[in-house]
């Protein structure tokens, strides 16, 4: 019978695969076209509706201090990938909308990046693993995001 892992000994686990399997997939990433950054902006805008947010909602769902998200959606506006606006509702916001270029640098980087993810994550484990990974972390993001 297998010992109950600790809370702690269970945090190390997740902490490390995600740190390996995050290496491997990073010197993959098509890094000469995008950063992961840049990717990860990107992404979350995608995922929002009208690919529109607000400087500060993008903030929130990036792993990016403010300072750094702004340096980079400046950097990100520059080549024509995001836009900048002022917020209608708020004067004092930004709110940054995905262009089309921008869509279709991260649609063909999304298509390298996912080939790599989903290389690594078949490998290891199984279908019904991958199921359950997805919802034990699921759980656990859920968990510390609750307001």
């Amino acid at each position: 019978m297998t010992k109950p892992a600790s809370p702690v000994d269970a945090w190390e686990s997740l902490f490390r695969a995600q740190v390996a399997v995050m290496r491997q997939i990073a010197s993959e990433f098509p890094s000469g076209v995008i950063s992961l950054n840049e990717y990860d902006v990107l992404f979350t805008l995608t995922r929002s509706e009208n690919r529109t947010l607000r400087i500060r909602e993008l903030n929130e769902n990036v792993l990016l201090t403010q300072p750094s998200i702004s340096r980079l959606v400046d950097r990100l506006s520059a080549r024509g990938l995001v836009t900048k606006l002022t917020d209608p509702n708020d004067g004092r916001g930004t709110l940054v909308s995905l262009t089309d270029a921008g869509f279709a640098l991260f649609r063909d980087a999304a298509r390298i990046h996912g080939r790599s993810i989903t290389s690594r994550m078949s490998t290891a484990l199984s279908p019904d693993e991958l199921t359950e990974l997805a919802r034990l972390t699921g759980k656990l993001y859920a968990s510390v995001t609750a307001r």
